[in-house]
């Protein structure tokens, strides 16, 4: 995500606590918020993917994604 887009998140946030935002704004600030959460999980993902465990025998292990269900 560039900084323009993060400026932007800023500048509707700002507008929605003084004066409020159109439905239009809205949409952008919902879509804007969608594209941040996603960049940063990605980012998170990518930095997980590099994470590997030394074993007491010396050993190295990838960090593996947990299976939840």
């Amino acid at each position: 995500m560039d900084d323009l887009s993060i400026q932007r998140i800023n500048e509707l946030y700002k507008k929605m606590k003084t004066v409020g935002l159109t439905e239009e704004e809205k949409k952008e600030q919902a879509e804007l918020r969608s594209a941040y959460i996603s960049a940063i999980r990605a980012d998170l993902q990518s930095s997980l993917n590099n994470i590997s465990i030394k074993n007491e025998d010396g050993s190295i292990t990838p960090l593996k994604k947990k299976n939840l269900h």
